[in-house]
């Protein structure tokens, strides 16, 4: 350069740069028309390193930054030579400290990018680079001048990014070719000038900035290099996915619209380029289809005609394979030509890749992020949902290896705060849901119940019910034949069906649609049943339902390869029953009952008796769920079956004052659950041989608590043996729970339940045990208002049965002493009143000795709750160790001495012995009932008198 222009360049003043900036620009316009290119790359060299480089010399880099704009502007289409020298200390001069250099380094390269145009996308990183941390520049004015530049890059890159390349690039050996398809290949191979695998390590660096202005930055880039057809940055977009969705928790709201904006782009774009791939599959296979089915059918004419005309056979097998060859080699071409015609015709993206297992690790991941920091922002959480929502069409085959990992963080999400958040979580988890259920299983017997699952979670009562069509029907222990049978059917009918339609059939939309989960289908089940397990520790109702709601779907898909008794789930149900959600009670019966129904007995067996050892153990279980625990597993699975196993377990259980409480607990949900209403009519049959060995299993077991025994005879009809229980119940120490028990028992002999026990009462003289059990039970009653229920019922039908009895020659002394008895004195009850019962029951013994044949011993059967409650006695006896131990024979000592100490009861009742004849004749039976009480007053009056005396 002249002095003059070295001198210029490096005055202060701006106005004398820019004059020699000018100067120089002429000087290299004259060198380039003179072609000397020696003095111009020393020019350059000269601005580089004595004024640009120049660090500790703001004046010399602000004179070398215009200068080397203005040899940029003179060069003109030559600069791309001479890039490589002028490009580097521009960008040197963006880091500089002094903010005016900073912005004349803008100006500067903003000049030569005007004028390099498509060459700047050489240095199109390092610019890029620049521009990103210009963007977060304090100074207003650098900002501004990072903007303009940023514009015009933006616009190179959107016009020549996806086709332009270097001048630098093209060999020369290009012009020399003369063959055009020659040449085209070369232009093909060669890089454009624009990489697009180049840059995005640096997008994927930059992506993790915390600065609201230069993430806005990178946001824009991004669309716009999206929006380029031929760059295909959808290709990379797991390289940034995840510093966009991180954008979305920035405070700007300016960030948030953009990044929100682009990730919907982004999706849209997926799915569109899914859809268009699926679509040239779908075409390619109908095609391929069609071709094969009229080949087919060409075949099948053919031999048609073979075999109607009169050609020889041996002519005839030679012409046919000779036609079967032209057939298929005609079949071929066809299809080949429609399937190159399919492939002549480009449609955009369809041979875009994209790489959708990395998207949904970034997402499965983003989602187990916000599921555990509470403090991230909801809408990454939405957006993470919709996304994977999305996924479930455009790639199901891809999703099966998630679904363990999906289902332990979109659970949890359908108990989030927000409502947005639950219905995006509840329709990933629809989602999930129908994709499990829509593969193809390879045994027809997880077809049937695939529509009932679907109504789960909705409606579970309505999925039990269905699941007690077959337990109801089969109450035998044996059910396993049943089930095998009526599959049998279905697995022929099924093969049939696939041998007529293998030449004919073709495959139908929705079995084409399922195709692609059927080549995936390899779900890891154990992964998926401890995801969920673990579920059931969420402090939230709504997800313990789901996931016990998808532990039911996957058993009814595979139940023979998860939920086994052995591994550590089946301990997690059972505690689970102690939840305080009824809802989530609820379905894991349902759900450890379907287990049981599909299982052997032993496992039945086994479940019966961890059940049992759970409520010993918890006992609150008991009180608060127990009820609600039998009633559900008898809708479920066959009562009978439940019933018989736990009195098995129970009649062998060593702890006594359980068994007592178990045992009442069943005995009272036999009596009113409405689901056991079957169960009572079979227990009342005491005729066929199934009811009598289900009559003596409960009988055994229900030893352990009197009160329930005697409501167990009562159900069954079996008064007299109730008769002889209740006189047992005289040698029993009377408590108050047994109390207690018995005053519930009387209210329930007034509910539905007991209707016909109450009819029977009509009819003394076929049922004469029935009125000695509930006299019995008035007598063990104190006086309380169910002694009073009880005795208004009996007095109710008092007069019915003597009616009954009137005509009878024995009937006028039992009448009298029964009144008198009423009136006066319980013992001349059983005397009186055994002339009636003998000719009542004149016929009952030879029914017992019939039924004792029959397989029922009633006498061992008193025997054995005669011993268990002995055992009962003596381990109360035990428990209550001490003072009350010691106590209680002197008690028992001194209650027989206060009858002895007045001799004066025996003569009262002497009397009413001598007066008992005064109520016999029959002129007392005529009198109406009122003298009939008014003579007993009378008596008792007599005696309360003598007494006095």
């Amino acid at each position: 350069m002249d002095v003059n222009i070295q001198k210029a360049l490096n005055d202060k003043l701006y106005d004398k740069r820019k004059t020699g900036a000018l100067e120089l620009e002429a000087l290299i316009r004259d060198s380039l028309a003179a072609n000397d290119h020696d003095r111009i790359q020393k020019i350059v060299y000269q601005l580089c390193h004595e004024y640009a480089y120049a660090v500790h010399q703001p004046h010399a880099r602000n004179g070398g930054l215009i200068g080397l704009a203005a040899a940029s502007i003179a060069l003109g289409v030559e600069v791309a030579r001479y890039l490589e020298q002028i490009v580097p200390p521009v960008l040197a001069c963006f880091s500089d400290q002094d903010a005016r250099v900073r912005y004349y380094a803008c100006e500067s390269m903003y000049n030569i990018a005007k004028v390099a145009k498509g060459e700047i996308l050489v240095f199109f990183n390092q610019v890029f680079d620049a521009l990103c941390k210009l963007a977060a520049d304090s100074e207003l004015s650098v900002k501004n001048g990072a903007e303009l530049l940023d514009r015009l890059i933006k616009d190179i890159v959107s016009e020549s990014a996806a086709s332009y390349v270097s001048v630098l690039h093209l060999p020369d050996e290009i012009g020399e070719q003369s063959d055009d398809g020659a040449n085209k290949e070369q232009s093909l191979e060669t890089p454009t000038a624009f990489s697009l695998p180049d840059f995005i390590p640096l997008l994927q660096e930059r992506i993790n900035v915390l600065n609201p202005f230069t993430r806005t930055f990178l946001v824009s880039w991004i669309n716009l290099l999206d929006s380029i057809p031929d760059l295909e940055l959808v290709t990379y977009l797991p390289s940034f996915l995840g510093g966009l969705f991180k954008f979305l928790s920035d405070h700007n709201p300016d960030v948030h619209t953009a990044t929100q904006t682009a990730l919907d782009k982004f999706l849209s774009e997926i799915k569109k380029i899914a859809r268009i791939k699926r679509g040239i599959a779908e075409s390619r296979k109908s095609a391929g289809d069609d071709a094969i089915r009229h080949s087919a059918s060409s075949v099948r004419s053919m031999q048609t005609m073979s075999s109607d005309g009169s050609i020889p056979p041996d002519r005839q097998r030679h012409e046919d394979s000779h036609d079967d060859e032209s057939i298929d080699s005609q079949s071929m071409t066809a299809t080949d030509e429609k399937l190159g015609s399919a492939e002549d015709d480009w449609i955009p993206g369809q041979d875009v890749q994209v790489d959708h297992t990395k998207i949904m690790e970034i997402l499965v991941t983003f989602l187990s992020e916000s599921s555990a920091d509470l403090r991230l922002e909801e809408e990454i959480q939405l957006t993470t949902l919709r996304w994977i929502d999305s996924f479930f069409e455009i790639c199901p085959e891809d999703m099966m290896p998630f679904v363990p990992r999906l289902l332990s963080h979109v659970l949890p999400t359908m108990s989030h705060d927000n409502e947005k958040v639950r219905q995006a979580a509840n329709r990933v988890n629809t989602s999930l849901t129908d994709y499990i259920l829509s593969l193809s299983d390879a045994s027809p017997k997880a077809e049937a119940p695939s529509s009932a699952t679907l109504q789960l979670p909705s409606a579970p009562a309505n999925a039990a019910k269905e699941m007690t069509g077959e337990n109801r029907r089969d109450s035998n222990m044996s059910s396993k034949l049943p089930r095998a049978s009526s599959r049998d059917p279905t697995a022929e009918a099924r093969s049939v069906d696939a041998r007529l339609s293998i030449d004919t059939r073709t495959p139908t939309p929705a079995e084409e649609r399922s195709a692609p989960p059927r080549q995936g289908a390899d779900l890891d089940y154990q992964a998926a049943v401890n995801a969920l397990t673990l579920q059931f520790l969420n402090e939230h109702e709504a997800t313990r339902v789901a996931a016990i709601a998808w532990l039911i779907m996957l058993h009814r898909k595979a139940g023979g390869r998860i939920l086994s008794i052995d591994d550590g789930t089946f301990p997690a149900l059972l505690k689970t029953l102690s939840d305080p959600s009824e809802a989530v009670v609820t379905r894991d019966l349902l759900l450890l009952s379907q287990i049981s129904k599909n299982s052997e007995d032993s496992y039945f067996t086994s479940f019966m008796v961890n059940l049992l050892q759970l409520f010993c153990t918890d006992r609150r279980l008991l009180e608060t769920r127990g009820n609600l625990i039998i009633r559900q597993l008898c809708v479920t699975l066959s009562a009978e079956r439940i019933y018989r196993t736990m009195a098995d377990c129970l009649e062998k259980d060593e702890d006594v004052e359980f068994a007592s409480i178990m045992v009442q607990n069943l005995n009272n949900n036999l009596i009113t659950a409405p689901q056991l209403a079957d169960l009572r009519k079979r227990l009342r049959n005491l005729e066929t041989r199934d009811g009598q060995t289900f009559f003596v299993t409960l009988f055994k077991s229900w030893c352990h608590n009197a009160v329930a025994t005697f409501s167990l005879c009562l159900l069954a009809q079996a008064y007299e043996q109730a008769y002889h229980l209740l006189q047992i119940f005289a040698e029993l120490e009377m408590t108050v729970t047994m109390l207690i028990q018995i005053d519930k028992l009387v209210q329930l002999l007034e509910s539905p339940v007991f209707t016909y026990l109450r009819l029977q009462l009509l009819e003394p003289d076929k049922f004469p045990h029935l009125y000695k059990c509930l006299y019995g039970l008035l007598m063990l009653l104190p006086q309380s208002s169910a002694f009073a229920a009880l005795k208004n019922r009996l007095n109710s039908v008092s007069a019915i049965g003597y009616l009954h009895i009137a005509p009878r020659p024995y009937v006028p002394s039992p009448i009298a002493s029964f009144y008198h008895s009423r009136q006066k004195s319980s013992e001349t009850v059983p005397h009186s009143t055994q002339p009636a019962s003998s000719t009542s029951s004149f016929e009952r013994p030879n029914r017992l000795k019939a039924r004792e044949e029959g397989g029922i011993r009633w006498v061992e059967l008193l025997e054995k709750f005669k011993s268990v409650q002995e055992k009962a006695r003596r381990s109360q006896r035990l428990a209550t160790m001490g003072e009350d131990a010691i106590m209680t024979p002197v008690v028992e000592k001194e209650k027989p001495q206060p009858p002895e100490v007045p001799p004066k009861p025996f003569i009262q009742s002497s009397a009413a012995g001598s007066a008992r004849p005064t109520a016999t004749p029959p002129l007392g039976h005529q009198k109406a009932k009122s003298s009939l009480s008014n003579l007993g007053r009378f008596t008792g009056g007599v005696t309360g008198r003598k007494s006095k005396k």
